[in-house]
């Protein structure tokens, strides 16, 4: 596990919780990356980064696209960030975030019912 509970990304998490009752650790663990996505700015935020074009996106590209302070957005990725569905990395004064698929593949596994 992660520092921030999540999985590492590339490790095997959970059979669909269709075929199998998830286990209370992984359940405990996971929910952090869920709870992070149930917020709408966050869903999006997370929507715009896992769709760069170039795998990754400056915050200076993020903070137009919402109707939010530029704190209240930096706010959103942090918690994005600390719920291990984000990296990050400073470049001279602006922060580019890259989504870190192999959760998002945890998650989507965890949720599809035709995973065998």
């Amino acid at each position: 596990m992660s520092k921030s509970g999540v999985a590492d990304q590339d490790a095997a998490c959970c059979p669909p919780m269709t075929q199998q009752r998830l286990d209370p650790g992984a359940a405990a663990d996971l929910s952090v990356a869920f709870k992070a996505l149930g917020d709408p700015v966050r869903l999006q935020l997370m929507s715009m980064i896992a769709s760069a074009p170039d795998g990754e996106i400056c915050v200076c590209d993020l903070t137009p696209a919402f109707a939010v302070s530029g704190p209240t957005i930096s706010h959103h990725l942090k918690t994005l960030r600390e719920a291990g569905l984000v990296d990050a990395e400073r470049r001279a004064s602006w922060v580019y975030y890259r989504p870190r698929p192999g959760v998002l593949r945890q998650l989507s596994a965890l949720l599809n019912p035709d995973e065998s």
